[in-house]
């Protein structure tokens, strides 16, 4: 039987540094790169050989040398520290990155590790999100979200004032079957439910007289699984 022979430390290290998902740079204490790993080439476009003994500051421009000081007193009480940054590629172009920077004894005592993750991708979606959500806002037809249970869990402002809300907190101590029980509608919920979208025009009572509105509903699919019914109401 073949006898284990255990790599040493820094192979170990590397290999660890090599299946990382985010990039990684490790500097000397002066914050001068002595490794990075695959991720970290990939990220930014440049061989290890191109950044052996430059400055952190070649990949983030924000982290000249007195910051890499000042990071570094700080790191004295912490065992990380994380900081928002912009990261800059070989190609000159910029990405907003979340870079969490800590002590290790690799080459030297308090060599430093900076771990870049990009960040760019999530920016885009939260920018996107809050733009659906001020059109969700400012819709002019009553848009809600009901869990499968049918409780109200979001509204817009015209959903409020369709069905006399004060805003959406109110809205969400009432249910779907509150606001419309008329028939199909208790049935076409169940049908959203199992993943079916159904447009109906019924004839709601008004302030002064009959109206007709058209309820478009919708499951609310997270993946496979559907996590509740989504819908809108709008006076035709």
């Amino acid at each position: 039987m073949p006898l284990f022979v255990p790599k040493d430390r820094k192979s170990l290290f590397r290999q660890f540094l090599a299946g990382m998902y985010d990039a990684v740079v490790i500097t000397d204490p002066n914050g001068h790169i002595i490794e990075i790993n695959p991720r970290a080439e990939e990220h930014f476009g440049y061989t290890q050989d191109e950044v052996i003994d430059r400055p952190i500051s070649f990949y983030i421009p924000g982290l000249a040398p007195e910051i890499v000081q000042r990071i570094r007193r700080g790191l004295e009480g912490d065992r990380h520290m994380m900081i928002d940054a912009n990261g800059l590629n070989k190609d000159g172009s910029k990405f907003s990155c979340e870079v969490t920077v800590s002590i290790i004894d690799l080459m030297d005592p308090g060599d430093l590790v900076f771990t870049v993750r990009n960040t760019e991708r999530r920016r885009r979606i939260n920018t996107m999100l809050r733009a659906k959500a001020n059109a969700f806002q400012v819709a002019q037809c009553a848009l809600f979200a009901c869990d499968a249970d049918g409780n109200i869990r979001e509204c817009n402002t015209a959903f409020c004032e369709m069905f006399d809300l004060k805003d959406e907190e109110d809205a969400r101590t009432h249910t779907f079957a509150e606001f419309m029980s008329d028939d199909p509608l208790p049935e076409n919920f169940k049908k959203a439910l199992a993943g079916e979208t159904t447009v109906t025009g019924i004839v709601a009572e008004g302030d002064e007289d009959q109206e007709e509105v058209e309820v478009v509903l919708a499951p609310n699919m997270l993946g496979h699984k559907c996590q509740g019914v989504v819908g809108s109401v709008i006076k035709v």
